[in-house]
């Protein structure tokens, strides 16, 4: 007689109290795979996009909206700063390199982030066709940008104002042209569209430079004789270099002593504000930390209540069957193999509890990704047990053990003659 069939036929035959200890340890064990696989996606996610970039200068504002939306894209600018106040930081010697950014449009939610294309080394980025742009209104995309989009080297498009899909404020007059394709780097720049900081001023500085025309054009007569031209048109140029502005300035250092003076000198001696991505993350994961713990905490719990639900059934089924187990010993059956058999039941519950419960955690995975590719670009790995998760599945199957052992005392005083007498 197999006394695995035996044990799973015994189990499947009181449905309710399977469902019940399968949906308790289900559960416990779905939390904690969820929670885990989540922070540590998410973790590795964020660290992975803020590795190139030790500190971000920006506008007054939160530091940690300041990463977030100049790093990983995810949040709106804190404001803009004028890049003539960024120039004394690319100059200094702590500095290894200081990329400008601007931002603050979209093309069908996708952002166009105007930089030097040194952004892209940092990330390691190249070129899957195509190559990089050099004109302005020339972009480069990344891989998930293409792929969504379907857009493809010579295609062109037109941008809309502001960061969320919408041609309310569309560019119309300054119509983008593809000019490169990036490989996918499991980056955030997979899901940008790259082109030069001139684009984006030249984008937002088109009413106003069409409002200057037309002063020019009025105050032509007002010229006295002997005046030059040239000389007001370089001075107007000048000052309009002067009042370009960036959305922030992403900071590499050369030196760790950048970490230690520059922030602090920055926060406060100039206008701008200059934030450490490794710090505001840090910060970010141990806020979510905090939320996983909780739920372990909660999945703890539960877990307990369902090694004491396996123990209720497992008492309440020998019980029951105490003629059953009475007549198996009149087959042959020793008090080992009887007490094997109720081990197995116990074993067999924690070992589906389990699998339904990772099951479930990695279906909540998936759903979380759906949405934070669809609303962040990012999405979340399927992938195998790990580590915490065999060392959990242990966990379960040395308390349904003991749950088994307990529940099972009883068959060592089991009297075979008179409880067959009795039935």
């Amino acid at each position: 007689m197999k006394l695995g069939y035996l044990a799973f036929r015994n189990m499947v035959s009181k449905p309710l109290n399977l469902l019940l200890s399968l949906l308790l340890l289900s559960l416990s064990v779905s939390l904690v795979t969820f929670a885990l696989q989540l922070s540590r996606q998410l973790g590795g996610q964020l660290n992975k996009n803020i590795a190139p970039f030790d500190m971000v200068v920006g506008a007054k504002g939160s530091p940690l909206q300041l990463v977030l939306s100049s790093v990983l894209h995810i949040d709106v600018p804190t404001g803009n700063i004028k890049l003539k106040e960024t120039s004394m930081l690319q100059k200094h010697p702590f500095v290894q390199t200081a990329i400008p950014v601007s931002y603050g449009d979209n093309y069908k939610g996708f952002r166009i982030l105007g930089t030097e294309t040194g952004y892209l080394d940092h990330y390691n980025a190249q070129l899957s066709e195509g190559e990089l742009y050099e004109k302005s209104f020339e972009v480069v995309i990344g891989s998930n940008v293409a792929r969504r989009l379907d857009l493809k080297i010579g295609d062109h498009f037109i941008s809309s104002h502001g960061l969320a899909a919408s041609d309310v404020e569309a560019h119309d007059e300054h119509p983008y042209t593809v000019r490169g394709i990036l490989k996918p780097t499991g980056t955030v720049v997979d899901q940008l569209l790259i082109t030069n900081l001139e684009s984006i001023w030249e984008a937002h500085d088109h009413g106003e430079e069409d409002h200057h025309e037309e002063d020019d054009h009025h105050e032509k007569g007002d010229h006295h004789d002997g005046d030059d031209p040239l000389e007001e048109e370089g001075e107007t140029l000048e000052e309009h270099d002067e009042e370009k502005e960036i959305t922030s300035l992403l900071v590499k250092f050369k030196s760790p002593l950048g970490m230690v003076q520059l922030p602090r000198f920055i926060n406060e001696n100039t206008s701008m504000q200059a934030a450490l991505p490794g710090f505001e993350v840090q910060r970010l994961m141990g806020l979510l930390g905090s939320g996983v713990q909780t739920i372990n905490g909660i999945a703890l719990a539960i877990l307990l209540v369902s090694g004491l639900s396996i123990f209720i059934s497992l008492l309440k089924t020998i019980r029951e069957r105490r003629q059953e187990l009475a007549l198996l010993r009149t087959y042959g059956l020793r008090t080992r193999q009887l007490l094997r058999l109720a081990l197995l039941e116990g074993l067999f519950l924690a070992l589906i509890g389990f699998v339904l419960g990772w099951l479930f955690g990695r279906l909540a995975i998936w759903g979380v990704s759906q949405y934070t590719q669809a609303s962040y670009g990012y999405a979340l790995q399927i992938t195998g047990p790990d580590k915490i998760e065999l060392f959990l599945l242990g966990l379960i199957l040395v308390l349904a053990t003991i749950a088994s052992l307990l529940a099972s005392r009883s068959i060592f005083k089991l009297n075979v003659a008179k409880t067959l007498s009795d039935a």
